[in-house]
């Protein structure tokens, strides 16, 4: 769970413009800070399968997200994974 700091400063990182919170950039980054999040929990907790499952759709929305800004913005799709350090 992320507190309303970290959130912040995660949408401030990669918004368009200062009331950008929808975005397919700023999901992309919420999706990525909540995935580290829960990856820490599971590494303490590997027999916890509920947040496990949470993680794998987390993980697919993401992947999905990206496909979307890859197909319909190619600049902004590479600004988004060099900020956030993803592999693609």
């Amino acid at each position: 769970m992320l507190t309303k700091r970290v959130k912040k400063s995660t949408i401030k990182s990669v918004a368009k413009h200062e009331t950008d919170t929808g975005s397919a950039d700023v999901q992309v980054a919420l999706l990525t800070r909540n995935i580290e999040e829960l990856t820490k929990h599971l590494r303490k907790n590997p027999k916890d399968f509920h947040s496990r499952r949470g993680l794998l759709q987390m993980v697919a929305d993401r992947r999905s997200h990206l496909r979307y800004l890859e197909k319909n913005n190619k600049r902004r799709y590479n600004v988004v994974i060099k900020k956030l350090g993803l592999k693609r």
